[in-house]
């Protein structure tokens, strides 16, 4: 049984998205009331060793808005992390796919990050991996752009809660 208010941010490595993913939407709980406020949110990877560094981008294209990521170390999705979720959220349809390939029973509480944006946005967070500081502030920003319509998904979710 799912732990309330324990949310996954899920990609590849946990080194650039999901730790940025995490960060920021740890940031906009914050500013909410209770009991969002007070939900956990981490991060991890389907292909993530434990005690990776985060990317050195992903620290700066976060340290440009005021968030600081650069002890963030990464570690794989586990069972045990997919029982206490409440909510996972996936960069790309492929981390949902490997989820529901790997895991038995397959959860039902799998989304993408910005699975809740209008229709006509992309619900896909592209990898910046390998790429320069810009490709990590865009990414950044199609998070930054998701957390409203997701906020508003959780509050939803923690209504059914009560």
């Amino acid at each position: 049984m799912a732990t309330p208010g324990t949310i996954v941010t899920v990609c590849t490595a946990n080194i650039c998205r999901s730790p940025m993913a995490e960060a920021l939407l740890r940031h906009a709980l914050s500013a909410q009331s209770e009991p969002l406020k007070s939900w956990k949110v981490v991060s991890a990877g389907v292909a993530a060793r434990s005690g990776d560094p985060v990317s050195t981008n992903s620290v700066t294209a976060l340290k440009k808005v005021g968030m600081d990521i650069k002890n963030h170390q990464s570690q794989p999705l586990t069972r045990e992390l997919i029982n206490e979720a409440v909510v996972i959220l996936c960069m790309t349809e492929s981390h949902r796919a490997m989820i529901q390939v790997t895991m038995d029973p397959v959860p039902k509480n799998v989304y993408l990050f910005r699975e809740f944006m209008p229709r006509s946005a992309d619900k896909e967070i592209g990898d910046p991996y390998g790429g320069n500081l810009a490709e990590y502030e865009a990414c950044r920003d199609e998070m930054v752009e998701a957390i409203p319509s997701l906020v508003e998904f959780l509050k939803g979710l923690a209504a059914k809660q009560k």
